[in-house]
């Protein structure tokens, strides 16, 4: 007689995210003692950097929430790679790479220019990335939009948790290009608030953002198809892993520019950010290995309601500024919400949970 394995304990998904953290938190006090030459400057610069890993992990709960869903349809193959290529690509090309060519692009420099300017002149490094945030928040926004969109709009979607919302989306799904008209709609109604120079380059970002998401998905079928025809058991390949790792480009946005909000300093930010990135995807492999999303059935909803709420905000921060820790308190209730309608759920119908699934105590 065989028994099931055993389920690992959520502190073992945690360990590699505890590894990074305390090396992300040593380079850290290194990087504070040899720019400040102090306990005090060193012990501020370690603090920054907790608060940034905190910051990262409350604004992309969300995004290991969408990576969960997406992970659970690509082979076992493609999972290995988005979750070991995929973190390199998250902490050192969205945290590090990322912020040198927004800077390289919106000041006409070279990258070696750009990285001179970041360790020399913080404070000029991060004016520029702060006059860069219009055309980042309206790509991001319109990118995350359609996200949200998609998965609202979709035919084959039968459990609803704000049903008199998601099911009218689900009604009119069978509209060819229903998202895409939503969004034009949202995108030239927020331009009209915006004036001259700002107007012409978020109108020009959030198309680009529209059509980076059109473009994904396109090749990311195409891509796909191409391997199912080789392979009939494969699914979810390459094009799924092209999709995630735009999506989270498209989460990391706002993280990175609100992060020059505690420090101009760049390496800081990629440290802090680092680590929090770390946890998203120790997250994001517990909640595939554990099947959460099958036990809690509205789980999902929240993320991309979530993930709607944030594009609304990034296009409002072409406006105004809103403070980062109402992002993520804002999405962190929002998921914390439907965690809780899915216990109910589960109490009051025990009989349809997924096998192996215990009810929970409220």
């Amino acid at each position: 007689m065989t028994t099931a394995p055993a389920q690992k304990s959520t502190l073992s998904y945690l360990t590699w995210a505890f590894a990074a953290t305390v090396v992300g938190l040593a380079l850290g006090g290194f990087l504070g003692w040899q720019s400040t030459g102090t306990i005090e400057g060193t012990a501020t610069i370690f603090f920054i950097c907790c608060v940034l890993a905190v910051l990262e992990i409350s604004l992309s709960f969300d995004n290991a929430i969408v990576n969960a869903n997406k992970l659970k349809s690509m082979t076992p193959v493609w999972q290995r790679r988005f979750l070991t290529w995929g973190i390199l690509i998250a902490v050192f090309g969205m945290r590090i790479v990322f912020p040198l060519l927004i800077v390289v692009v919106a000041a006409n420099l070279g990258p070696w220019q750009a990285m001179v300017l970041a360790a020399t002149e913080p404070a000029e490094y991060s004016r520029i990335m702060h006059e860069a945030h219009l055309p980042i928040a309206a790509f991001g926004g319109t990118f995350l939009m359609m996200v949200g969109l998609t998965y609202f709009f979709d035919q084959e979607k039968d459990v609803h948790w704000v049903h008199w919302i998601e099911e009218q989306a689900s009604k009119y799904s069978s509209i060819r290009g229903i998202e895409v008209a939503f969004v034009l709609v949202v995108m030239l109604g927020f331009s009209r608030l915006l004036e001259g120079a700002d107007q012409q380059a978020f109108l020009t970002s959030a198309i680009y953002g529209l059509l980076t998401f059109l473009l994904v998905e396109v090749v990311g079928g195409f891509l796909d198809h191409r391997q199912q025809m080789l392979d009939a058991a494969a699914k979810g390949g390459f094009g799924a892993f092209l999709y995630l790792e735009v999506l989270d480009a498209s989460f990391s946005f706002d993280g990175v520019i609100g992060a020059f909000a505690l420090t101009q300093n760049l390496f800081i930010i990629a440290i802090g950010l680092g680590i929090g990135a770390m946890y998203v995807r120790s997250m994001t492999i517990m909640l595939v290995e554990r099947g959460t999303l099958a036990q809690y059935r509205y789980l999902e909803h929240g993320a991309f309601y979530a993930i709607l709420i944030l594009s609304v905000i990034m296009y409002v921060q072409t406006l105004t500024h809103i403070p980062e820790v109402i992002t993520g308190l804002g999405g962190a209730g929002l998921i914390g919400i439907s965690l809780w309608s899915s216990i109910r759920w589960n109490r009051r119908n025990p009989d349809s949970m997924p096998a192996g699934a215990v009810p929970q105590n409220l």
